[in-house]
């Protein structure tokens, strides 16, 4: 399955993840049976959903620090999602290189945003990786 089909899957699953107060592991499961999908054949985006739920803390301090004027909890979910996921790729995943997080995330941002999420989450993640080493969490 391409990559970008496994970010679009685990996107959706945060999303729901987060709506419905659940777990990544229920919304996991929800989102396989509710398109029909084999869970085998989306282990990446399940890595993603695992990743982005255990270093969520971490990633949403780098959000915060990089939006002065939107607090997290203003932001649309699926902005906020997305972001998660493109910093997620950028620290934490050695084999995607930074363009290609932040291209994705612009490609998800597009399909699943409003009008204005790609050129939010473009500006957010534009910050970081210009100076990525001031962002890196600890």
């Amino acid at each position: 399955m391409k990559r970008r089909r496994q970010r679009e899957t685990a996107l959706q699953v945060l999303f729901q993840a987060e709506v419905a107060r659940i777990s990544g592991e229920r919304a996991f499961a929800r989102t396989m049976e509710l398109f029909g999908l084999n869970t085998e054949d989306f282990a990446y985006a399940q890595e993603l959903v695992d990743g982005v739920l255990a270093k969520v803390d971490r990633l949403d301090r780098i959000i915060s620090r990089v939006s002065h004027e939107w607090r997290l909890e203003r932001m649309a979910n699926v902005d906020r999602n997305i972001i998660r996921l493109a910093l997620y790729e950028v620290f934490f995943r050695d084999d995607i290189p930074i363009n290609v997080a932040v291209n994705e995330a612009l490609e998800l941002a597009r399909t699943f945003g409003t009008e204005d999420s790609r050129r939010f989450v473009n500006g957010i993640l534009g910050k970081v990786v210009e100076e990525p080493e001031e962002y890196r969490p600890e």
